[in-house]
């Protein structure tokens, strides 16, 4: 924890006080409560499911398509936790397919629901089918599984949405944000709440975990030097979740308070923080094979070659942003947790031509990407897309 704090530039837990402060609450709600967690082997979903499992929950279901990801979840709570007196079980099922459903049909009482699925790289987007499944798991699988907790009776629904939600310019922001409203319309059937929050420091996927695998592969660091970024740890983003899937009242949706002046960090920085405290001075390349070239020898002189260039690639915001000008806020509730108030905002025509349009794409067989552009512009008017034409994975 320490280690990645100094690497995002803090000195101390984000939301030590309001946990601690609510902490007695906590225990005796999630003590006397049951739980399914949708996603649960992700970096968040873990983390959620650690903060769940600690405090001794009556049960917690735990699903997700990984069953790799789901195997070393367990081994990592028997390994720091132990047991529970509840029941505790793991299931490896796509929240999308039939035997989930068939799984649901059969258990499905729970009291709090908490989806963490979802598809979280802009990268994603740059070919329609697997954008396409992004819409699928951000947008109508959560409408599934909320629709499913209202007919079980669940007490609460709390979905993960992103920062990159608040203004967003790229499909993945915009399926969040398209989410959004979909939740909107459910919560007049049942209680819902959210979260927006940083980047997950180390998670699956990212960019800082990818510095963990170029090291390990003895290969160049390449970052972003134009792009900042907030970020949170693995912990702070279960405690985030559960917070707001315990507390938040209908549709509120909380996020981090952090500063921009003192928080937002740009990648090329923090992978030099990284290397530092691995032990290595950053070699600064000017290309992409000087990079390769020079990983053969340099670390064996306590250099490592880094590659660190402006950002020109499809959907890639210059900064984050948790809010947009025209949302309520409430900062004063928490210490360290800012809570979105909304009514519900949702336009029922709007809705379901998005879902019938998506849903004859698929039926059909036939769609591109800009296609399924159009349709995300008729659901945000203001949508700050740029198709650029470039993407991640034409870089290194």
């Amino acid at each position: 924890m320490n280690n990645i704090l100094a690497l995002i530039g803090r000195k101390k837990e984000l939301f030590k006080s309001d946990i601690l402060i609510n902490e007695n609450n906590l225990k005796n709600i999630v003590s006397s409560s049951s739980f399914l967690v949708i996603g649960g082997a992700g970096s968040i979903g873990q983390a959620v499911t650690k903060e769940i499992f600690k405090r001794n929950p009556k049960k917690l279901h735990v699903v997700d398509i990984s069953e790799n990801n789901m195997v070393e979840l367990v081994r990592d709570i028997r390994s720091s936790y132990g047991y529970i007196d509840g029941e505790f079980a793991t299931f490896a099922l796509d929240i999308g397919s039939l035997e989930y459903d068939a799984f649901i049909k059969n258990d499905g009482r729970y009291d709090y629901v908490l989806n963490l699925s979802a598809l979280k790289h802009v990268r994603s987007e740059k070919d329609p089918y697997t954008l396409m499944r992004m819409i699928d798991t951000n947008i109508f699988n959560t409408e599934k599984t909320i629709k499913q907790s209202i007919k079980n009776g669940v007490k609460k629904y709390f979905c993960v949405s992103t920062d990159k939600a608040a203004n967003p310019i790229n499909m993945m922001g915009a399926s969040k944000r398209i989410m959004e409203m979909f939740v909107h319309r459910n919560s007049l059937d049942m209680k819902v709440s959210m979260a927006r929050f940083a980047n997950v420091a180390f998670s699956d996927g990212s960019l800082l975990h990818g510095f963990n695998q170029r090291i390990e592969k003895n290969q160049p660091i390449v970052a972003p030097n134009d792009i900042r970024r907030y970020f949170v740890t693995p912990q702070e983003s279960g405690e985030l979740c559960l917070m707001s899937c315990i507390f938040g009242e209908n549709r509120d949706i909380f996020f981090p308070k952090l500063s921009e002046e003192l928080d937002l960090l740009t990648f090329s920085d923090i992978a030099v923080n990284y290397l530092k405290l691995k032990g290595y001075e950053p070699y600064l390349c000017e290309t992409e094979d000087e990079a390769r070239e020079l990983v053969k020898t340099l670390p064996s002189q306590g250099k490592w070659p880094c590659l660190f260039t402006s950002s020109d690639t499809t959907g890639e915001k210059d900064f984050e942003e948790f809010f947009t000008d025209a949302e309520t806020l409430d900062m004063k509730r928490f210490e360290n947790l800012g809570v979105i108030k909304n009514e519900a905002d949702f336009d029922e025509e709007l809705l379901n031509n998005f879902e019938e349009t998506l849903n004859n794409y698929k039926e059909n067989l036939s769609y591109n990407k800009e296609d399924i552009v159009k349709e995300f512009f008729k659901m945000l008017p203001d949508f700050g897309h740029k198709e650029i034409g470039k993407y991640l994975d034409e870089k290194m």
